[in-house]
């Protein structure tokens, strides 16, 4: 037992340490935040709410069906079923029936109802599907963002290496009296200037893992990290396309656009909905009803033994008489209740026609509300095109011109490198003070730095104009 209780609680100690250094890829992140995402969620709440306007057009053709009861008491001064005397009494009734209901004619309304159902179900899923490639983008960015931090910081550490192996060199010399006790001072000063640019880089990067993992919906930020990896420049051909095979391609693909032709084809819908109140409407319908009668107080009949031409009723239970002329029939006894309610039902059943004639001029100015919606929706529609067209032009401009500063930044890099060398060769043979060394260093230092900003800012770039070529989310390679 007690091996056993070890080995589980090794077992559970083991299982969360490998979910705290699980180490997330950039598709993992993506297909995690289209998951689980708030915005994405609350994108399908919308798929599922147009799905029961679906439900609720389908509902239209099917027949409406309804039952009703009622049991009741009376209580006071009624006349007796049974003798035909008034009395007080309590006399309980009972009535239930069945209505049935069918549109056999509306205007056709229902099938427009129908058609406009399906319509928003495709709006809806249009939306979702710009709303996962917003994430998609937004986690991409966020995710690369990371990566940039990360390795600006391994950077920064690699150029303090430099510098504390400079530092050492310079106390030597310093030392020997080659150098002055100046150059020493200004390395220690870059020391304290890298140093706390690594302290801030650290920082960064929390900051951009605490970002990421809120657009992920998750709560660990402390535990939160992602696969440091180096992703390469790939898939450039895509900017060796016209701008406008993009635009063209985008129109057909782009979910902008299918969003603004649905909403147009809804507001034509609520066109042809709002006229079909125009035209007169048929019904049918079906009613079954019964009732039936009880009384909870019973009057007992006999002669009256003073007049022979009266009778004596007695209510049940109590002393009371009750005089009724021989003239009133006695009744037997109420019938049975089911007996009653099958001797009291009946049907009724036809159909209704409503012609509107006169509503104030209400279904008139509907429909021209609905046909002002129509024109609101091509004009946006139209606006959709435009951005769209502006929206791929800047992208297509952007990537073009990140490409090339990733290049130009290559070639500075390379040139503050042999700079930096040389000016490692004259400092260690005293020709350069301890001042321009430093800064030749720095130089070199941004422009390493200016690599990794241009090349993660060109990857971004290039996959924002392969969404707009149509690219699916998940098919995104870096």
């Amino acid at each position: 037992m007690k091996n056993f209780c070890l080995l589980a609680i090794l077992l559970l100690f083991s299982g969360i340490a490998s979910a705290q250094d699980k180490e997330w890829t950039l598709e993992e992140c993506v297909n995690y935040a289209l998951e689980n995402n708030i915005s994405v969620k609350q994108a399908q709440l919308d798929v599922e709410f147009s799905e029961i306007e679906k439900r609720d057009a389908v509902g239209n053709f099917i027949p409406s069906l309804n039952g009703q009861a009622t049991n009741s008491w009376n209580t006071g001064l009624t006349q007796n079923v049974t003798t035909g005397i008034l009395q007080n009494q309590t006399v309980r009734n009972f009535s239930a029936g069945v209505s049935a209901g069918l549109t056999l004619f509306d205007g056709l309304r229902n099938f427009k109802a129908m058609q406009r159902a399906r319509i928003s179900r495709l709006a809806s899923e249009y939306s979702l599907d710009k709303m996962k490639d917003d994430i998609a983008l937004f986690v991409a960015d966020a995710y690369l963002q990371v990566l940039f931090n990360k390795q600006n910081l391994e950077v920064l550490r690699a150029q303090n290496e430099i510098t504390q192996e400079q530092m050492k060199r310079t106390q030597d010399l310093v030392d020997a009296g080659v150098l002055p006790q100046g150059d020493l001072l200004e390395i220690r000063a870059t020391m304290a200037d890298e140093q706390q640019n690594m302290i801030l880089a650290e920082n960064q990067i929390q900051i951009s893992l605490i970002g990421l993992a809120q657009t992920l919906g998750i709560k660990d930020y402390q535990n939160f990290d992602i696969v440091e990896r180096d992703y390469n420049i790939l898939g450039s051909e895509i900017l060796e396309n016209s701008v406008y095979d993009i635009i063209e391609r985008a129109k057909e693909e782009r979910s902008e656009i299918k969003i603004a032709e649905a909403n147009k084809e809804l507001a034509e819908k609520d066109v042809e909905l709002a006229k079909g109140a125009y035209l007169p409407t048929l019904n049918a319908f079906f009613n079954y009803n019964t009732r039936a009668t009880g009384q909870d107080q019973v009057v007992d009949i006999i002669p009256d033994p003073d007049n022979p031409t009266r009778q004596i009723g007695f209510v049940e239970g109590t002393n009371q008489a009750v005089l009724t002329p021989n003239t009133i029939p006695v009744l037997g006894s109420p019938l049975p209740f089911f007996d009653q309610l099958s001797r009291n039902d009946g049907f009724s059943y036809g159909v209704q026609l409503n012609v509107p004639i006169l509503n104030g001029f209400a279904t008139r100015n509907q429909v021209r509300r609905n046909e002002v919606g129509v024109l609101r929706a091509e004009y946006n529609l139209e606006q959709a095109e435009l951005d769209l067209e502006a929206n791929i032009y800047q992208a297509f401009t952007d990537a073009k011109g990140a490409f090339k500063a990733y290049e130009a930044a290559i070639v500075a890099e390379e040139a503050q490198s042999k700079a930096f060398e040389y000016a490692t060769e004259r400092y260690d043979v005293g020709l350069t003070n301890a001042f321009d060394f430093s800064q030749a260093k720095v130089r070199y230092e941004n422009a390493q730095r200016e690599v990794l900003r241009a090349k993660y800012d060109y990857i971004f770039k290039l996959k924002v104009v392969e969404l707009y070529f149509g690219i699916p989310v998940r098919e995104l390679k870096f």
